[in-house]
């Protein structure tokens, strides 16, 4: 009898064929969009070539789940919060 382990961290972060449910669904829209320029065209470079760009995309979309970079445009608070006036003039 096979015997499935079960995946415990569905709540961490539920995945499909490796990405996350966002990225799926970027790369879905990214198959059916190459689905309708194949269905349309008639050359065999576009077909060979979109491809190769869905296998591009999917590496390039799981590597990034694998060791995603993070942008960060800076501190969220600043160093020191305080109550006094930053203007020179008074407003009393």
């Amino acid at each position: 009898m096979k015997v499935y382990s079960v995946y415990k961290h569905i709540r961490k972060r539920a995945m499909i064929m490796g990405l996350t449910i966002s990225l799926f669904a970027l790369m879905m829209v990214s198959v059916i969009a190459s689905l309708l320029i194949i269905i349309f065209s008639f050359s065999f470079g576009v077909i060979v070539g979109l491809l190769v760009f869905n296998a591009l995309l999917y590496g390039a979309l799981a590597r990034w789940v694998k060791k995603p970079f993070e942008i960060s445009f800076g501190t969220g608070f600043p160093a020191v919060i305080s109550n006094k006036r930053l203007s020179p003039f008074s407003h009393g």
